[in-house]
């Protein structure tokens, strides 16, 4: 058995925990939290290449065997999210450790234990420890989000808890129905027992089903569940910020796992599901994302909008259902998660420049260096709207070529058009409509612009490597409606 599987999970598991119990000495946390973090990089890059056979790795955790066993799987799509989250995770840290980590206590561990949650939800075979890490992400969340405290972080992170947890015990509601139905929570289980479902299991297992919808919709901030979003992202520090550009893509992630494999086409009574539901929620959700982004009266909410739409244009492609549509997806889903967690953090390099003013999106003092922050507030921008001849553009050419619908052409164009409107005019706020000295206490930080600059320019480097990436989405697309290995693996396991 492959041990390399776990570790994902085992580095920030043991690194949290060390940092708990170790003395709260700064330069031994930063230190440890950094070489954790900076592991799972070339970690999330050697299990992409080992996904890349095409072969399903089962971990069975103890040795006891799929069903009853708890199992990791690796595939090529949670390899790939993988690589998406460690990414993310780097640049996060590195700008948190100019300063930011400071605000609160706990912050290394906290910033562990969201990781863990992260990369155990991607990897995890089994729903109800689907759930477990859900948990554990989200209580790490929560501290997170109050990390440095202040009135408006309370009041987001009460509704964010609120929320959170009423989706979690639907989600244990729906947890218990499908088992008491099917006997079995192991995702590839499920998918043979879903397909051989009949007479009054079938009703069952659809409402249990519907419900699990609904739940990981409120973790992907779709429509109407989304409200949560822009009040808890727009009042989190930048890294926390950054980081939570990763989080929508859990929900999003549970919904096409859980729905191709377990309630897809090969399920019988109950093939397709979901399906019917997907694609209003994606276009409603786009298309409201758009309008909050153009009523937004700050950088931070604006931006938190945009995890919006980039949520309701990643259902857009789950609700098509083809291989083609969920290899835009995925290349897509890279594009957003990078170069919207580099927006956080330059919205953040902006607001330091404006003393009180911070990121409202009125006039304020002169920014101390506005050719170089306004360049790359342009570069970001571009990237963002979906215009030439950047990443954003290609992901979005490339989920209009597998969703040949006037209805999602018209959403995503004339979405786009409103996020032009609403970034122009931040930028002309911010940029052009200023006094006509500076603050004595602007700055401007090295190490901070460094971190904010390496996820932007993803929005330049992911072209180049558009062949490669896109071969490899195509093929991690094609394994995932390839129902038969997932399928073998409780029988292989029988006795």
């Amino acid at each position: 058995m492959n041990h390399w599987s776990i570790l994902p999970i085992l580095l920030p598991l043991f690194a949290g925990a060390l940092l708990l119990i170790l003395p709260s000495h700064e330069r031994l946390q930063r230190c440890l939290s950094l070489l954790a973090t900076l592991a799972l990089l070339p970690l999330a890059l050697y299990l992409l290449q080992l996904a890349g056979d095409g072969q399903v790795r089962v971990y069975a955790l103890g040795d006891w065997a799929p069903p009853f066993g708890i199992v990791l799987l690796l595939d090529r799509l949670s390899a790939w999210l993988l690589l998406a989250t460690a990414v993310l995770a780097v640049a996060a840290l590195l700008y948190a450790l100019r300063g930011d980590d400071r605000l609160g206590a706990r912050f290394h561990a906290l910033f562990q234990f969201q990781l863990l949650g992260v990369n155990g939800a991607f990897l995890t075979g089994d729903l109800f420890n689907l759930f477990v890490f859900f948990e554990i992400l989200l209580i790490a969340s929560y501290a997170l989000l109050l990390h440095g405290q202040g009135a408006q972080r309370v009041r987001a992170g009460l509704h964010y808890v609120v929320l959170n947890l009423t989706g979690s015990a639907l989600f244990l509601i729906a947890l218990g129905v499908l088992y008491g139905t099917s006997g079995t929570l192991n995702m590839a289980d499920l998918s043979l027992r879903a397909a051989a479902a009949t007479g009054d299991q079938v009703p069952l297992l659809a409402a249990a089903g519907l419900l699990l919808l609904l739940v990981f919709a409120l973790k992907a901030a779709l429509l109407p569940l989304y409200f949560w979003l822009p009040q808890a992202y727009a009042t989190a520090s930048a890294p926390v910020a950054a980081l939570f550009a990763i989080m929508t893509k859990v929900g999003i992630y549970a919904i096409l796992r859980v729905f191709t494999l377990a309630f897809g086409e090969g399920a019988g009574e109950l093939a397709n599901l979901a399906q019917a539901w997907l694609w209003p929620l994606a276009l409603a959700t786009m298309a409201l994302g758009a309008v909050g982004a153009l009523a937004a009266r700050s950088l931070q909410r604006l931006l938190a909008y945009l995890v919006v739409v980039s949520a309701g244009t990643l259902l857009a492609a789950l609700a098509v259902g083809t291989p083609q549509a969920h290899a835009a997806a995925l290349y897509y889903l890279l594009h957003s998660s990078w170069v919207g967690g580099g927006l956080f953090l330059l919205a953040d390099l902006i607001a330091r420049q404006r003393g009180d003013k911070g990121g409202e999106l009125v006039q304020g003092a002169a920014l101390e260096h506005p050719a170089l922050l306004g360049a790359l507030f342009f570069f970001g921008a571009i990237a963002v709207i979906g215009l030439p001849p950047l990443s954003g553009f290609l992901g979005k050419l490339l989920l209009l070529r597998a969703v040949p619908s006037p209805w999602l052409w018209g959403v995503v164009l004339i979405g786009g058009l409103v996020v032009l409107v609403a970034m122009s005019r931040a930028g002309s706020t911010l940029f052009w409509r200023v006094g006509q000295s500076t603050l004595d206490s602007s700055e401007l930080d090295g190490g901070r612009l460094l971190a904010c600059v390496l996820l932007l320019a993803s929005a330049l480097l992911l072209v180049p490597l558009a062949a490669p990436l896109l071969d490899y989405a195509q093929a991690a697309a094609a394994q995932l409606h390839d129902l038969g290995p997932y399928r073998a693996i409780p029988l292989e396991a029988a006795p």
